[in-house]
């Protein structure tokens, strides 16, 4: 097993990317909520479909880096210790949401979720080519859950907080992040399928070297937990301090 892991700055300089877009999109949330602008973050397609699209470009990044963990014979003790990093960090998000959204904290975001898939993801790596159809269902899965609601009334005990992680719901939960396992599995497992195929296929497209912005992202990418931990409570605090020295 090797125990200095070589990282590859193709992948860190994506998942900075994805970084980046998301503290945009959260400080023009922030401003919404404090009420500098005026925008509806859960209905209107600007927004929504910028969160997909962050969403899915972090879990496809945690596919990647998945695929070449294990091609460099990352074992289960060094998997656990990263996933508790992350397990945590999650309880952290739920606690810190409550005390700021009591009807609509966070119990299974975008943290919850990675949790729950990093393990499903490290348990399937075997599956091979059958992880691109299997992503397929899943999203497909997703997809069709509210027809299958409508057809069958008895499903609706999926919408429930016991169940909805799964995705398979009829109507989405209030709340202020809601990363179910479906249809987000599937995204984590094309990213671990296109990792594994470069790791074989094409390793030199993961080694070449980047243009001077790629090599200038990539390391903030080597810090993306702590970055997503810290950014909004900086956000914030540097908004509501700007609010209370100049009375806005």
């Amino acid at each position: 097993m090797n125990k200095n892991p070589a990282r590859f700055d193709s992948i860190d300089a994506l998942r900075a990317l994805a970084m980046l877009w998301m503290t945009a999109y959260h400080f023009c949330f922030d401003l919404n909520h404090l009420g500098w602008l005026h925008q509806n973050f859960f209905q209107d397609p600007f927004w929504t479909v910028q969160r997909t699209l962050i969403v899915s470009l972090f879990l496809l990044c945690a596919g990647l880096g998945q695929s070449v963990a294990l091609a460099q014979g990352q074992g289960w003790p060094r998997f656990w210790r990263r996933w508790a990093q992350v397990a945590g960090c999650a309880l952290a998000v739920s606690a810190g949401s409550y005390l700021m959204f009591p009807n609509s904290f966070i119990y299974f975001g975008v943290l919850h979720g990675l949790a729950v898939m990093l393990v499903l993801a490290r348990l399937s790596a075997g599956w091979g080519r059958w992880l691109w159809p299997a992503g397929a269902l899943a999203l497909a899965a997703a997809w069709a859950a509210p027809m299958l609601h409508q057809a069958w009334p008895a499903l609706s005990v999926l919408d429930g907080p016991a169940l909805n992680w799964l995705g398979l719901i009829g109507h989405k939960p209030v709340t202020e992040d809601y990363v179910p396992v479906l249809p987000w599995l599937g995204v984590m497992w094309w990213g671990l399928a296109v990792g594994q195929w470069l790791m074989r296929a094409q390793p030199a497209w993961l080694t070449r070297p980047l243009p001077l912005w790629g090599r200038r992202l990539a390391p903030l990418g080597r810090i993306s937990l702590s970055w997503y931990m810290l950014h909004q409570p900086v956000l914030l605090g540097a908004l509501m301090a700007w609010r209370w020295a100049f009375g806005h």
